[in-house]
């Protein structure tokens, strides 16, 4: 009998495969149906490494299949994927077990004979005199050592070799190998502690009261890295105390400054984690406007806002693509802009199989156009912020010197928050990058409307 777990990963990655949802959504609803938290926790890993090391495993399997991955059942070459990272990658799960219901699973999903083509594959890559291999680090110079080189970041470090090759001439091959593995470690779980019911310290003492060990992040003020315990279930949570939010995501609230009493604009919010962070800078007090189109994100939005009783909220559901319902009112816009999300590999490892060169132009169109349409709601002397989640220049740097080519009336200006700074180019924009800074690669930009 195939365990819980395994059965739930394969369906997470079947999931996922055919497009049907993320991951995140996929594991969500995976999990849902699994009693046991360690089956809930081997689940989730044996998923999410799948899908991160999958250029890896896949190369493993092309060396000893008999035939071309792209003629193997999808469904079956799942089952090969997850139990190659098990194999490979999970060194806590025997052998024995991971082939028994790698091929006790493909029996339930497969056509007859399948089974005995997964269980001759998994046995031949579970002995240790099994040649296959993967390429190494390069040793020589020139065009065969850049050959390598992206071998060995595709491949080794399972990442699309588009995305290789534009890390390795951007930053070189030691810091394009320091940004892949990162990626390739399983990510930390990050809070934010909401400041409208409680400091960094206090939520940190009532996690630790419920079994939850987390401290101080390095960089945001009000982040916490956990080590210990499981958050989202504490009462904690359930009381708005904290939220769940990546420690560079937190860094981009500062880059808004936002007050008391001011007028903000929260533009594509859900779901809700800067909406929260901002409302605490505004210590509750003022008028701040999340908005965003998708039903379904609506609702998580306003689930978010109230369970972290951010009063000062105001919900609005607008279609982005459109130009925006208000005046030039407000001191405050923030453009969280939907993007590729490749700088959050490590915490979304199936993005790097979706994403395409072709999708960062169209992403960067739109995004253009939704920088332009909020900026007709900045007053004189306000501010509009401008973030992704991406280290590509065209999502970032690119959109804002258009922005600026055709707005000269707005200036990049030098955000003053002291935990910003340490992160900011010569241009003055913000910028988090994993090999230097240990943080997933998030960008933003303040433009001031001119008096």
């Amino acid at each position: 009998m195939t365990s819980p777990a395994r059965r739930a990963a394969h369906q997470v990655l079947r999931t996922v495969h055919t497009g049907r949802a993320d991951l995140a959504t996929a594991l969500e609803r995976a999990r849902g149906g699994l009693a046991d938290a360690r089956d809930r926790a081997l689940a989730g890993a044996i998923a999410a490494g799948a899908l991160r090391w999958r250029a890896a495993i896949d190369h493993l399997l092309g060396q000893v299949a008999e035939r071309p991955l792209g003629r193997v059942d999808a469904a079956v070459l799942d089952v090969l994927r997850a139990g190659v990272f098990e194999l490979r990658f999970l060194d806590r799960v025997p052998a024995h077990a991971t082939v028994h219901d790698a091929v006790s699973l493909t029996r339930e999903v497969a056509r007859p004979g399948a089974d005995r083509f997964v269980n001759g594959l998994l046995r031949r890559l579970s002995d240790p005199r099994c040649p296959a291999s993967l390429p190494s680090a390069p040793r020589s110079a020139g065009k065969t050592a850049r050959a390598e080189a992206l071998d060995y970041l595709a491949i080794t470090l399972s990442h699309p070799r588009w995305l290789a090759e534009r890390w390795l001439d951007r930053h070189g091959l030691d810091d394009a190998v320091a940004w892949a593995r990162f990626d390739n470690e399983p990510a930390p779980v990050s809070l934010r502690a909401n400041r409208l019911r409680a400091t960094r310290e206090e939520a940190a003492e009532r996690l630790a009261a419920q079994g939850v060990r987390a401290a101080a992040g390095r960089w945001a003020p009000d982040a916490l890295d956990v080590s210990t315990g499981h958050p989202g279930s504490t009462p904690e949570f359930a009381d708005g105390d904290i939220l769940v939010q990546d420690e560079a995501a937190q860094l981009v609230v500062a880059l808004v400054e936002a007050g008391p009493g001011m007028r903000v604009l929260d533009v594509c919010a859900a779901p809700g984690g800067k909406t929260v962070g901002v409302a605490g800078d505004m210590a509750g007090r003022g008028v701040l406007v999340a908005a965003d189109l998708r039903p379904r994100r609506l609702a998580v939005l306003e689930a978010t806002v109230r369970r972290c009783r951010a009063e000062c909220v105001r919900l609005v559901r607008l279609d982005a693509a459109r130009p925006l319902p208000f005046a030039p009112i407000f001191d405050r816009v923030l453009v969280d802009a939907p993007c590729s999300g490749l700088g959050t590999l490590r915490s979304d490892p199936d993005i790097r199989w979706r994403v395409t060169p072709d999708r960062l132009a169209s992403l960067a169109h739109r995004q253009d156009a939704l920088l332009a349409r909020a900026a007709a709601t900045v007053r004189a002397g306000g501010r509009l912020v401008y973030a992704t989640c991406s280290g590509e220049p065209e999502e970032n740097e690119h959109v804002v010197a258009r922005f600026r080519q055709r707005h000269p009336h707005f200036r990049i200006v030098r955000p003053a928050a002291p935990e910003a700074a340490r992160f900011l180019d010569a241009a003055d924009c913000f910028r988090t990058l994993p090999f230097r800074d240990g943080l997933q690669a998030f960008f933003g930009a303040v433009l001031e409307r001119k008096p």
